[in-house]
């Protein structure tokens, strides 16, 4: 199921998407290896995201600024979709930047500090399994390198800011992957970027929920007039890969409903599904979370997962499934 933007390669670094608007992939995609954005116009640029370290920050601020030298010298703005560590850790790589970010995500960053994954990490090789899973997830980026910068602004609906004579509107769509999940909507370049709301070819993971937000929320980019959409993770896609998200969702939440109706308890039921048709997305394990969420949604009750647990599971279905 090819969901990328064919004009588009699915390669590293920086892509022109036109007009002064660019996106930074990183294949392929999977835990930690996210997208970020570059709009520009008249010399002023916005940032949506930085990335999980500060190298790698570093090395995309260099190729943006050889892009638009003018432009992304120095960056003006800088958008958080949401607070995952992949997507704010390297903001101290443009500190003297305004820094925005959903409420509700500016707040998590302050639980989750980088410091936390460097311990997880320390404490990997006497964690056996789980271990070696939290490993290949992390293991490739350099936690203890980061200082955590926070938002300098923050909002609780919708924002807008000018980039030149470009209007950027920044809108709340969560709690859906995340409390703060926002979507960064460029009209005059007819582009979007979603964050974590989008992972094309790789499976979603839901944190939060409800998942009608999630799906409203593919309602939403879907009904707007944008042609290129750039997402947390995978290649450049259109609303095609908003549609084949937005159905994966709608897919395991009837399958999940008809399992805790049946009283399978929720891995029970993350085994059971048949995920067959997405056999060629990335990161399947993701489906114990999913389905742990939607069960919490089903109960009525809004319990904070128990992540630990979560992954141990994760690190289960991948070794059933020789990715471990």
């Amino acid at each position: 199921m090819g969901l990328g933007l064919a004009k588009y390669q699915y390669t590293k670094g920086l892509h022109d998407i036109g007009n002064g608007a660019y996106a930074w992939l990183q294949p392929d995609g999977g835990w930690g290896w996210s997208n970020a954005g570059l709009i520009t116009d008249s010399g002023e640029s916005l940032l949506v995201d930085t990335l999980f370290d500060v190298p790698l920050t570093k090395e995309m601020l260099d190729a943006m600024k050889k892009a638009e030298p003018k432009a992304a010298e120095t960056i003006g703005i800088v958008v958080n979709t949401h607070h995952n560590g992949d997507h704010c850790n390297g903001n101290e790589c443009c500190a003297n930047a305004e820094i925005i970010a959903h409420k509700l995500a500016a707040e998590a960053m302050t639980r989750e500090p980088p410091q936390m994954l460097a311990g997880f990490l320390d404490m990997a090789p006497q964690m056996g399994d789980l271990g070696k899973f939290i490993t290949k997830c992390f293991g490739p980026f350099d936690f203890k390198g980061v200082t955590q910068t926070l938002p300098t602004t923050t909002f609780e609906k919708e924002l807008t800011r000018k980039v030149g004579d470009k209007e950027v509107r920044i809108m709340h769509v969560g709690p859906a992957h995340t409390p703060g999940d926002a979507l960064v909507h460029v009209p005059a370049d007819r582009t979007v970027y979603t964050g974590d709301i989008l992972f094309i070819e790789g499976h979603p993971i839901m944190w939060e929920g409800p998942v009608g937000n999630w799906i409203e929320a593919c309602n939403r980019i879907m009904a707007m007039d944008v042609e290129t959409v750039v997402p947390g993770h995978g290649p450049i896609t259109d609303k095609k890969g908003v549609k084949a998200v937005q159905d994966y969702l709608v897919y395991v939440r009837d399958e999940a409903r008809k399992r805790y109706d049946a009283g399978m308890d929720a891995f029970e039921a993350a085994l059971d599904i048949d995920m067959s048709d997405y056999d060629s997305w990335g990161d399947g394990e993701r489906i114990a979370v999913n389905v742990a969420t939607l069960y919490n949604e089903f109960n009525g009750v809004h319990e904070e997962l128990d992540a630990a647990k979560l992954f141990g599971q994760m690190a289960e279905i991948a070794k059933r499934r020789g990715r471990l």
